[in-house]
């Protein structure tokens, strides 16, 4: 007779939520599991001896070295370069991105598109989730930005307000390690009052802030006491150092994870310029940290390669009671064995679009028929020029400073409001610069020796791009279903996307155009945009042509709520439909506004893992 395994906690995920969820509850004593559906990541963290991974060998994992390995050796260096293709954890990559057709459904990647428009954004799965590729922002929402359909008629309300995170940002800023300076992220500087953010008095956090860039400091004076006009009112225009999840310089007696002399956690950011997808010295922090210190409570199991399929449901009291997992050992092959397990509490921390795909293929949780609903990303519009003078591009972590000052304010009742990152990378990212663009000096403008060193040093350092990070409202049609047409290798369900972007988003691209063509006439640069309709991300508004890219920003799907009819989860993460089963994730966010989602998932999660603790004493 084969016996199920028990625990306190079965989490099905080891991205940041479920590493979070994991450490908050073993710390506690309690008895955690967690199932990753991809491969273990993390031998430089932790002793390897401590997996129990399928396929591990001799119980020796891959490795954080072998992924800089990896990396260093493709020939595409995009965010899911480090980490080797996983036919049973399929994830999506910017490659597979193509323009859809009309009544086309693009199928050649992971996602099965339907469009109109393709959902642009990428995540990782295996251990440590997406934070492995991640940028570091680490940005607290707004305070209007909880109640956007109050004070703008626009999108959801939370079923919490910014007061109810503030406690729980601090929590998350203090275990990521986030750098930044509370003064300055309060924008009380910045005129438009709609943008400042409250922080409790005395509060800093735990490392100085990064130091700006060169580009930044450049920036910050061209633009000094600048404004623009927008639908017929005067904004600033400020540059602002970006609060970032990676190591600076300690305050007080604060210790983070991975700081200098202790060589197996990495150091402090030397501005090694591959933040994305993967630091070389380990300065950026990574759910890794999180599971490692997990496992240390030694109450924490973590099982890799283990890819949940269905959640059972107990008819008499509605809890979920067993979850159902494929086992692998070979990643390239189907063999596999099924097994079971179960936990006083489930959570799901597997992703917006993976958590989704697991309950809309159990049945379960979906009584709102809200269950994959509401996808959303910030549809990302770059701008790129050259520089009248050398701006020391390429270099430093891909982004120190922002403009934030268009992030709120009584226009968001017409249009999308905006976040305005300033790159350090050049046209990395728009054009593929330097490795994309060097070809073309030498094949299509033949230059070579000293002509071609000269033209390389004279236009490389002064190469320059805006990425504007542009609000996206929740759309019950933007969604993730599943059909039985389309499954990975082990038999599971691949997500199908329909995706669009609505005018009100459309109107906010168009006036971030606006404001980069005033801010280059500004600086005199030299523009080189260009939106093409072949673009996959390519949309039109009023006649005008532009191109969105995914920002990796997937939020939505299963969003919480004060109503069981409209909402998955309530203000306590709990399933409105199962009383033992909890989501923690970006998915949980009714809307995405105009910061990067991570901090605020964090901050969500450790509120959950004490809605848990809670709960589980109840029990």
């Amino acid at each position: 007779m084969n016996t199920v395994d028990e625990f306190d906690v079965v989490v099905v995920g080891a991205g940041i939520s479920g590493a979070i969820i994991a450490e908050q509850l073993g710390s506690k004593g309690k008895k955690v599991l967690v199932l990753e559906a991809g491969s273990g990541t993390g031998d430089r963290f932790w002793n390897s001896s401590t997996s129990t991974g399928a396929g591990s060998g001799n119980g020796k994992k891959p490795g954080y070295e072998s992924y800089m390995d990896t990396f260093f050796t493709a020939l595409a260096k995009i965010p899911n370069a480090p980490y080797s293709n996983n036919p049973n954890a399929p994830q999506p990559l910017v490659t597979d991105l193509e323009p859809i057709a009309q009544n086309q459904t693009l199928t050649n990647g992971y996602f099965v598109q339907k469009g109109p428009l393709p959902f642009a954004s990428t995540y990782t799965r295996a251990e440590g989730g997406t934070t492995l590729h991640w940028l570091g922002t680490c940005l607290r929402m707004l305070p209007e930005d909880f109640k956007i359909k109050t004070e703008f008629g626009r999108g959801l309300d939370w079923p919490i307000s910014y007061s109810d995170l503030e406690k729980w940002y601090q929590v998350a800023e203090e275990n990521i390690g986030v750098s930044a300076d509370a003064a300055e992220q309060s924008y009380s500087n910045i005129p438009n009052k709609a943008v400042h953010i409250p922080y409790e008095s005395g509060y800093n956090y735990p490392m100085e802030a990064i130091p700006q860039s060169y580009l930044d400091k450049y920036m910050s004076s061209g633009l000094r006491q600048m404004t623009v006009t927008l639908d017929g009112k005067d904004y600033p225009v400020d540059v602002v150092s970006t609060p970032q999840g990676r190591n600076g310089m300690p305050r007080g007696s604060y210790r983070p994870v991975g700081a200098v002399g202790d060589s197996d956690l990495g150091q402090r950011c030397a501005g090694n310029s591959n933040c994305v997808p993967i630091c070389p010295i380990q300065a950026k922090y990574n759910a890794l940290k999180t599971l490692a210190q997990a496992q240390k409570t030694h109450h924490v199991e973590i099982r890799t390669q283990c890819v949940a399929y269905n959640l059972e449901v107990d008819p008499a009291t509605q809890h979920i009671s067993k979850v159902h997992y494929k086992q692998y050992s070979d990643p390239n092959s189907p063999e596999h064995v099924c097994k079971t397990v179960k936990g006083k509490i489930i959570v799901l921390a597997a992703h917006a679009v993976e958590n989704a795909k697991l309950m809309l293929a159990s049945g379960v949780g979906n009584s709102s028929d809200q269950v994959g609903r509401n996808l959303m990303d910030h549809p990302t519009m770059l701008t790129w020029g050259l520089m009248p003078t050398k701006i020391g591009a390429f270099r430093g972590p891909g982004s120190t400073s922002g403009i934030p000052s268009l992030r709120g304010g009584d226009f968001r009742r017409n249009r999308a409001a905006f976040r305005i990152e300033i790159g350090n990378w050049g046209w990395s990212w728009p054009e593929g610069a330097p490795v994309g663009t060097v070809p073309d000096l030498i094949d299509q403008k033949n230059l070579f020796g000293a002509q071609l060193k000269q033209t390389i040093a004279s236009v490389y350092p002064r190469m320059f791009r805006f990425g504007f990070l542009v609000e996206q409202l929740p759309d019950p049609n933007n969604r993730v279903t599943i059909d039985p047409t389309y499954r990975d290798q082990l038999g599971n369900y691949r997500p199908v996307i329909d995706y669009d972007v609505s005018d009100y988003t459309r109107a906010g691209m168009a006036a971030a155009k606006q404001v980069s063509d005033l801010i280059f006439q500004r600086l005199g640069v030299e523009g080189f945009t260009e939106y093409k309709p072949s673009d996959p991300g390519y949309l039109t508004y009023q006649g005008q042509g532009y191109t969105y890219n995914g920002a990796g920003h997937l939020v939505g799907t299963h969003i919480m709520g004060s109503d069981s009819k409209t909402s998955v989860v309530n203000r306590d993460q709990r399933s409105w439909d199962h009383p033992n089963l909890y989501l923690v994730g970006c998915g949980n966010m009714p809307t995405i506004a105009t910061s990067n989602p991570t901090l605020t998932m964090a901050a969500l999660t450790y509120w959950a893992a004490d809605n848990v603790y809670k709960a589980l004493a109840d029990m």
